[in-house]
């Protein structure tokens, strides 16, 4: 098992491209099972939950052949409508394979995804969503068996919450669907409009991409296409963070400013200057942050749950208070049990955090629980004295590609041993 051992107080400097967005390669690349032809899917990075969504895609029968950043997926051959419960307990995004196999098979054979604990993430929406489409569910000892009998229906759809996950799957099972397909209440985060523009570019005619309505007429077919991730907008945050702790000023390359705007009047409240210019930011923090006030998670436009935790270590080193209201996963502060190990002085109370700034922190030995917790030790271990040793790094890996290089190539001491 392997172990990040970081050793704090090191400047970084220099400038670093931000990998492609986890969360926008995850439902594109269960989408390939729509198409004909060999799609080609540029800036995907390589972490574990994106080789989980290729055995899932090698599993039903797709060709799948990774070059460097570059996925190329050919579905022609796909003979399978079943997905094994190991492939799918390997992360939480494997729903979305729901839709997907559906519209490409019109029956789907499948278990409840895995992933991260950091709360339940119930799967009603997507189910009573394709329940309106026509699909007939039945769960039998642990698996959903689905089925369309007379094919997918577009149908209008009102979701109680914006799901990103029941949005995808929706779109997607929609694409191929008889008739138009209406979803109210829909997600408005980056990676659906990117998943919107992936299947538009293969022949899916999609209206209102990241508004709260979107109309899907469905097609005949869908081709492949070439296709370009966008930035990950919250490792372009976790880095922001890190610097930020550090005192530091680094630039990031790749940068889409819209999908960054809600985190980035949080840092200058902090002290930091954010430029940003053609897709480059330019970061500089103080030598000590300012409190960060009060940070209420909502989903998008507003301030992501999933950029939570690092800057929730970045206020542990603030001056003031700052306060933390998690509206999204309500088991989304298990990181800070691990940061009070390290002295950071915080109370969690039900979906609230309140954190005291300290004047500095110590390197312990402490175990990550989740992906973004993960990220939320290793900028405190870059601000704390003495070293850090970070268990659990395998959270890490799920959607961070090569935190420690990167962050080794501005300046930081980390090693992966």
């Amino acid at each position: 098992m392997s172990k990040l051992f970081v050793t704090g107080r090191q400047k970084l400097s220099g400038e670093v491209c931000v990998q492609g967005a986890k969360n926008s390669a995850l439902p594109i690349l269960a989408a390939t099972l729509l198409t004909n032809g060999e799609n080609t899917i540029h800036n995907c990075p390589q972490l574990s939950d994106i080789e989980a969504s290729v055995r899932i895609l090698r599993y039903l029968g797709c060709d799948v052949r990774r070059c460097g950043k570059t996925l190329l997926v050919k579905s022609d051959d796909v003979d399978k409508y079943d997905i094994p419960d190991e492939l799918m307990r390997k992360t939480r995004s494997s729903i979305v394979f729901l839709g997907a196999v559906l519209a490409r098979t019109g029956k789907a054979r499948l278990t409840f995804p895995g992933g991260c604990e950091i709360g339940p993430r119930p799967i009603d929406l997507h189910l009573k969503a394709l329940r309106k489409m026509g699909v007939v569910i039945k769960e039998k000892h642990g698996f959903l068996e689905c089925e369309a009998p007379k094919g997918l229906c577009g149908a209008k759809i009102t979701l109680s919450f914006p799901s990103v996950g029941a949005t995808e799957d929706i779109m997607i099972a929609a694409c191929l669907a008889n008739g138009t397909t209406t979803i109210i209440n829909a997600a408005r985060e980056p990676e659906i409009c990117d998943l919107a523009d992936f299947l538009s570019e293969c022949g899916a005619q999609i209206y209102g991409a990241g508004e709260g309505v979107i109309i899907i007429d469905g097609v005949g077919r869908l081709d492949c296409t070439n296709h370009t991730i966008i930035p990950d907008r919250i490792v372009a945050a976790t880095l922001m963070a890190c610097a930020a702790v550090t005192g530091s000023s680094i630039t990031l390359k790749g940068i889409v400013s819209n999908h960054i705007a809600s985190t980035v009047p949080v840092f200058e409240d902090a002290g930091c200057t954010v430029k940003i210019s053609r897709g480059n930011l330019k970061f500089s923090a103080p030598q000590q942050l300012e409190s960060m006030k009060t940070i209420r998670t909502m989903p998008y436009p507003g301030f992501p749950t999933d950029a939570q935790a690092p800057l929730l270590a970045a206020s542990c080193v603030a001056r003031g208070t700052t306060v933390f209201v998690e509206n999204i996963f309500e088991n989304r502060y298990r990181h800070t049990t691990e940061l009070v190990r390290m002295g950071a002085n915080i109370h969690t109370e039900g979906k609230v955090a309140v954190i005291e700034g300290v004047s500095s922190l110590y390197g312990a030995k402490v175990q990550a629980t989740d992906l973004r917790g993960a990220a939320a030790l290793i900028v405190a271990g870059l601000c704390a004295e003495g070293v850090t040793e970070i268990g659990g790094i395998k959270y890490l890996e799920r959607g961070y590609e090569g935190l420690e290089l990167i962050l080794s190539k501005l300046g930081a001491n980390i090693k992966k041993i």
